[in-house]
């Protein structure tokens, strides 16, 4: 479906795609920063149901490529990192990017294993399957392979 300014009406989303032993992470939008935020959605869900995660506390991260690609796994990594040293899941994210500079918000709790009986534990967001791109219609795909 097409807007009045001829563009595709692009619906936020996240998904996995199947990698081998890993899990593919990929984040859709109208914008290049809600892709990065889907994929971080889509980072969450490969540990619990982001649904479970109630975002009571809040995490700023800041990241700075001009690589657009470069700058998703640092954004994942970030989170990832996050997640590991302060044992926090996130199920909010917005995010900023200007002249290579990514400022981003995650929102939060610590793990209650009981709760968001999480699945697997995030190693890594990796370069394998990484891609960053906009469709001729403008929606904007942000994706990469997160070791497990």
């Amino acid at each position: 479906m097409e807007s009045a300014s001829g563009q595709e009406r692009v619906e936020a989303r996240w998904e996995h795609f199947p990698h081998e032993a890993d899990i593919g992470v990929r984040g859709m939008g109208a914008t290049l920063e809600q892709a990065f935020e889907q994929a971080a959605l889509a980072l969450t869900a490969v540990i619990t149901d982001p649904a479970w995660v109630v975002p009571d506390g809040l995490v700023a991260i800041r990241c700075e490529s001009l690589d657009p690609e470069m700058l998703l796994v640092d954004w994942l990594n970030a989170l990832v990192y996050e997640m590991a040293t302060r044992g926090w899941l996130f199920s909010r994210f917005q995010v900023r990017i200007a002249g290579g500079k990514l400022e981003g918000q995650a929102w939060g709790e610590h793990v209650d294993v009981a709760r968001h009986q999480p699945a697997v534990e995030v190693k890594g967001a990796s370069y394998t399957e990484l891609k960053v791109t906009r469709a001729p219609q403008g929606a904007w795909t942000a994706q990469c392979v997160v070791d497990v």
